[in-house]
């Protein structure tokens, strides 16, 4: 017996769209795009995923600082007072919020702290600069040091912290509320 429907002109559009995907991603083409399971997804489901590779894969790199137009250069920390500073960081918090950057786990630093680690960490680190409109970069500002105290400390919930204690079988450090709460802009959703 055949099937006598026809395609929807959406369905014909998406077709045509997953089409024109996958050509543009053949040259990028490894082993991580096959692994992917996406037998299961809907067609606009796996367009939308292969579009968010074909953007990975052509994003620049570039430091964080130059994704503003002009480069964002706020003065350096030494040079400020601390009712400058705070207002500063402020407005270089929203404005890498405006490009997707998402600033996680701050509430430990005080304005200074955290002014001198974009300053010094976040403006010059060198990263993919993806174009997506649900495309978010998380900074974890824990530290680059990757010692989980500050996270045990201050974030980890106590299921975290039990789990943590059980893998690492090491001492936790005592739950503490961070000391400088702030309402950062955060990824929706």
């Amino acid at each position: 017996m055949f099937n006598t429907r026809r395609p929807q002109p959406d369905e014909v559009e998406l077709l045509m769209r997953n089409a024109e995907l996958r050509d543009e991603l053949e040259r990028y083409f490894d082993e991580s795009i096959s692994r992917v399971n996406i037998q299961h997804w809907t067609l606009a489901a796996e367009n939308e995923f292969l579009a968010c590779m074909l953007a990975w894969e052509q994003a620049p790199v570039l430091p964080v600082c130059r994704w503003f137009e002009p480069e964002l250069r706020p003065p350096r920390p030494d040079a400020l007072d601390d009712e400058i500073l705070h207002k500063i960081l402020w407005n270089v918090i929203e404005k890498l919020f405006q490009k997707q950057i998402v600033l996680d786990f701050t509430d430990h630093l005080s304005d200074r702290e955290l002014y001198c680690m974009i300053f010094r960490d976040i403006l010059p680190a060198r990263e993919k600069k993806i174009d997506r409109p649900n495309n978010y970069l998380h900074w974890d500002c824990t530290g680059v040091s990757g010692d989980p105290d500050i996270w045990l400390r201050y974030y980890a919930t106590e299921e975290d912290r039990e789990d943590w204690a059980e893998t690492y079988h090491q001492p936790l450090p005592p739950a503490s509320p961070p000391p400088h709460l702030r309402d950062l802009p955060a990824e929706p959703g």
